[in-house]
């Protein structure tokens, strides 16, 4: 599968899991989703920072996008990180899933709308796929490890690009 594709699949994951979030009423199972919310999350972030986002990494204006699309990815840590230290109970938590949302929403759109079509332009199909495989076999390793214990750690600067 294409990187692109596998991680717009990744996004739509997320989205889904946050709608059940939002029609969960017990607190046990808004925590099993916020769980698995923050584990996607971390491990999307990782993959993207560490294979897709070097990969993509040339032209002026790509460059710019993934330098931004780092900080974005930097300030979604520092929710998480917050929200993890919470209780699902605490009057803030919903307050603070909810930027979260929004934060993703953003970052989602800018790089379907803004990164992918770019990186399509400079990177062949065969590249894409094979990009893409590797993503999604550190994905599915990543996802087993309880990803979102390493967010706190990873909340002090922006992933390097190169």
């Amino acid at each position: 599968m294409e990187a692109t594709t596998l991680l717009r699949k990744q996004h739509q994951e997320v989205n889904a899991l946050f709608k059940q979030f939002e029609k969960a009423d017990s607190a046990s199972q808004r925590r099993k989703l916020f769980v698995q919310i923050a584990d996607n999350l971390a491990a999307h972030a990782t993959i993207e920072e560490k294979l897709f986002y070097p990969r993509a990494y040339e032209g002026e204006k790509l460059q710019h996008l993934l330098r931004e699309a780092v900080e974005e990815h930097l300030v979604v840590k520092r929710v998480i990180s917050d929200l993890l230290e919470m209780e699902v109970e605490d009057e803030q938590f919903d307050a603070k899933i909810k930027v979260l949302k929004d934060l993703v929403v953003h970052h989602v759109g800018e790089e379907q709308d803004d990164i992918f079509p770019q990186v399509k332009k400079n990177i062949s199909r065969a590249e894409l796929i094979a990009l893409g495989d590797e993503m999604e076999q550190m994905f599915d390793q990543l996802i087993t490890t309880e990803p979102r214990q390493n967010v706190p750690g990873e909340t002090g600067r922006a992933a390097l690009l190169h």
